[in-house]
This record gives C-alpha cells, sequence and structure tokens, in this order.
C-alpha cells in the first residue's frame, strides 16, 4: 500500500515553479468571466516563476500545500493592511489548483495559515474576496467568517466590490 503524503510548510526557492503555474490556474479558472481578459492575463503573465522565486524571500510568509510533491495549493498572509479593521493578521491569498479543490485540501491550507498567524502573535485575521468569486465567498462564509467590510478593486478600468470577512 503506497502512502500520499499532504503537508503544509512554507515555501522554497524551488517551489517557485509550482506556486506560478499554481497561481496561474486558479486564477483563470477562479476570476474567467470576473476580471476583464487583459488585465487578468497581465496578472497572470507577471507573477512568474521568477516573481515568485523573489516572493519565498519576501516580507509575506507564502505557505504551499504540497501533495506527494505537487504545489497544489499556496497562501500569502502577513500583517493587515486595512488599518481601519481592529484584526492584526490577513490571508492575502489563498488559491489551490482547480483538479484540488472540493477535497477539503482548501480546509486544511486555510486552518494552518490561521494558525500560524495566530502563533505570531495577530489576534484575528481578515480576507478579502470578490464579491463575484461565489466560490470564495461561499468558502469563507462556511469556514466562518463575518462580512464586516467592503471595497473596491479596480481592474484595467473595471472596479469590482470586494469583501472583507474576519475570523478571531
Amino acid at each position: 500500500m503506497k502512502t500520499l503524503s499532504i503537508d503544509v510548510r512554507r515555501a522554497e526557492p524551488q517551489d517557485a515553479w509550482g506556486i506560478s503555474e499554481t497561481h496561474r490556474a486558479s486564477w483563470l479558472q477562479g476570476y474567467g468571466g470576473i476580471i476583464p481578459h487583459k488585465p487578468l492575463m497581465q496578472m497572470v503573465q507577471r507573477r512568474d516563476e521568477h516573481w515568485w522565486r523573489k516572493a519565498t524571500r519576501g516580507p509575506a510568509t507564502l505557505l504551499v500545500l504540497d501533495v506527494a510533491g505537487v504545489v497544489a495549493g499556496y497562501a500569502t498572509l502577513g500583517l493587515n493592511r486595512a488599518q481601519s479593521l481592529p484584526q492584526d493578521g490577513e490571508i492575502y491569498e489563498i488559491y489551490l489548483r482547480p483538479e484540488y479543490q472540493g477535497l477539503g485540501l482548501g480546509r486544511l491550507l486555510f486552518g494552518e495559515s490561521r494558525r500560524l498567524l495566530k502563533s505570531l502573535g495577530c489576534n484575528g485575521i481578515v480576507v478579502w474576496c470578490l464579491e463575484d468569486s461565489e466560490m470564495a465567498e461561499r468558502f469563507f462564509r462556511s469556514a466562518g467568517g463575518l462580512d464586516i467590510a467592503e471595497g473596491m478593486e479596480d481592474f484595467g478600468g473595471k472596479e469590482l466590490k470586494k469583501i472583507g470577512f474576519i475570523f478571531r
């Protein structure tokens, strides 16, 4: 019998290609038809392997969900950037490759991200998602998030509403 390894760990420079591919697949699947095509493609292309290699050494913490040696997902997290909200921590991004969605792996990565922020002394966290991203909104609501804030994000001249969910 073969055992499948699933691990959430800090990203390393050699994960950059896998993170780049995960970013590409998840963004195209999740935001196609929501974010206009041109700015979506520009954002995906900008975050290539080189960009992610630098991000592994950057100020934000970058976690990967490693499934049998494949980067199946990633999360970036750090201090809350919205000064108007009292939560100390923020999960800036959390994405899974489409083929790994719906298996409970997102909950695993989200839970580990929350635990890490708490261990670093963060009292509460905030996560933002686009209002039109029904899958993301459903995920954060089912995880117990309370939508307490909203804002706007510009994508190539198209303003999209975003929702801020808080977790204690």
